[in-house]
Order: C-alpha cells, then sequence, then structure tokens
C-alpha cells in the first residue's frame, strides 16, 4: 500500500477519544510512509486527520464535490485538493486513488462509503484491504448487522471477512497489510433459487 483512503466524519464525534484515534491513525500512517486519500474538508474528524498529517509533513490528497466547497468546509491548507462535479465522482476518483481503505467513526456518508467499497470488493471490482478503526466498539454494531446477514444466509462468510477490524492504528494497518486476497466465490448464495 502506498495511500489509504479513510472515510470518517464530518463531527468531532460525542467523545475525545474519536480526535484521539485520528490523530493515532495519522501518526500511524506517517510513520509507515503511507499518504492519505480523504473527503477533502476541514471539519470534524476529517480535519483533524488531514491537519496532523500535514503537522507530520505526510502526502494528503483531498476530493471534494464543488457543492461543498461552496459551503466552506473544504481544506484550503491542502496542496492536494481536487474538486469534483458529485459525490458519485468524489468516491470513485477517492477508490481509484487509494490501495486500501480505513473507517473511522462517523455518520452516513461513513457507513454508506465504507458499505459501497465493501460492495465493490463483493463484486470482484476490486482487491484492495479494508477495515474498520473500531474505537470505543464503535463499529460493533455494524459488525453484529453484517453476522446476522451471514446468518441469515443474504452474506457470505468469506466477503464478511474481507473486512479487517482493530482498535488501535498500528494493528489495523498490519492486519490489513497482511489480509489474503481470496478468490472472489460468487456472490450469489442460491443463484439457482429463483
Amino acid at each position: 500500500m502506498q495511500r489509504v483512503c479513510v472515510f470518517c466524519g464530518s463531527s468531532r464525534g460525542a467523545r475525545p477519544i474519536y480526535v484521539e484515534a485520528a490523530r493515532q491513525l495519522a501518526r500511524e500512517l506517517s510513520q509507515r510512509k503511507l499518504g492519505l486519500v480523504y473527503g477533502g474538508g476541514n471539519v470534524g474528524l476529517m480535519g483533524v486527520l488531514a491537519d496532523e498529517m500535514l503537522a507530520l509533513g505526510a502526502e494528503v490528497i483531498g476530493v471534494i464535490p464543488e457543492t461543498l466547497v461552496s459551503l466552506e468546509v473544504a481544506h484550503t491548507g491542502l496542496r492536494d485538493l481536487r474538486v469534483v462535479d458529485s459525490m458519485h465522482a468524489r468516491k470513485a476518483m477517492m477508490a481509484d486513488t487509494a490501495d486500501g481503505f480505513v473507517a473511522l467513526p462517523g455518520g452516513l456518508g461513513t457507513l454508506e462509503e465504507f458499505l459501497e467499497v465493501l460492495t465493490w470488493a463483493q463484486l470482484g471490482m476490486h482487491d484492495k484491504p479494508m477495515g474498520l478503526l473500531d474505537v470505543h466498539g464503535y463499529f460493533e454494531p455494524l459488525l453484529q448487522l453484517l453476522d446476522h446477514a451471514v446468518d441469515e444466509r443474504f452474506l457470505r462468510a468469506e466477503h464478511r471477512a474481507l473486512i479487517s477490524v482493530a482498535m488501535e492504528p498500528g494493528n489495523l494497518l498490519e492486519a490489513m497489510a497482511a489480509a489474503p486476497r481470496m478468490e472472489q466465490p460468487e456472490k450469489w448464495i442460491d443463484r439457482d433459487q429463483r
């Protein structure tokens, strides 16, 4: 991996531990000489993460749609801020530019972005490692839902296993680096049942 795309909140969240996790992730990325690709904002965990990376002299690529630039949330301190015309273009550029994906705590956008890259992997559209930084158990309900989807035969166990999970940034990046690339099983569990 050379660059990691990080999805995270445009809010700092209810607990200081989320902000500290964003800073720790930035330090781990920088120490491993990994660049950051993110949503280009200067607010919430996005801003904390980008600011820490910049303070460490690390590569930061922000990708933001024009509509959010006009709302004055674009990070003006970035040397590489890519302005695109839509959220769809933003996600495609972020995915193309990164070699792996991490989600920090966040809201609907964070969840949607992470689940979309997971879906793309399920469909065989990429084989990049994906991980959840499970700060203070934030993603436990999501992981329980995914396990439930496996139990109910809506999700293959092999696809659920594509997600690395750790509570510490260093452990997560190590797990992602060691994650085996699997041969894609057919997405459909019961294709013959129509």
